[in-house]
């Protein structure tokens, strides 16, 4: 497989952490570390105003790049939720992870999904060459 794919919906919130951009940054430059990736790039984020007469009320919309993939989150301060996704193409501690949004944010509840992307890529080369012989087919004129 290509890697796994953290979901986190969390609810429940500390609405002051939610809403507070320095804190999301933080939250995004010490997470890749504590689950053993690598930063390539600051956290970025914006302060979302939200719609006038939308249920989207704002928040913060931030994402850190890793060299395994990145790291994202959208946070809803008015309804005390936010989501995170973390995408990598190695495995990482799931259970660390959670623990530390959880912890950070001070999360009542939450629904955690784990996909396996990419079950059918190749990271090993001798099968990536044979995969590829099988897919494409040479044409003789």
């Amino acid at each position: 497989m290509f890697g796994p794919h953290l979901m986190l919906d969390c609810y429940g919130c500390d609405e002051t952490k939610l809403k507070n951009l320095e804190f999301v940054l933080k939250f995004l430059d010490d997470l890749p570390d504590i689950i053993n990736m690598h930063k390539i790039s600051a956290p970025h984020a914006i302060d979302y105003p939200g719609k006038p007469g939308s249920f989207d009320k704002g928040g913060i919309s931030a994402v850190v790049i890793i060299a395994e993939s990145h790291i994202s989150m959208h946070t809803f301060p008015s309804y005390n939720y936010m989501n995170v996704d973390i995408f990598s193409c190695k495995n990482f501690d799931v259970e660390k992870a959670v623990k530390f949004i959880i912890k950070s944010f001070n999360v009542k509840k939450f629904e955690k999904k784990l996909l396996n992307r990419g079950l059918e890529f190749p990271k090993e080369i001798p099968k990536a060459i044979e995969i590829v012989k099988n897919q494409r087919k040479e044409i003789k004129i």
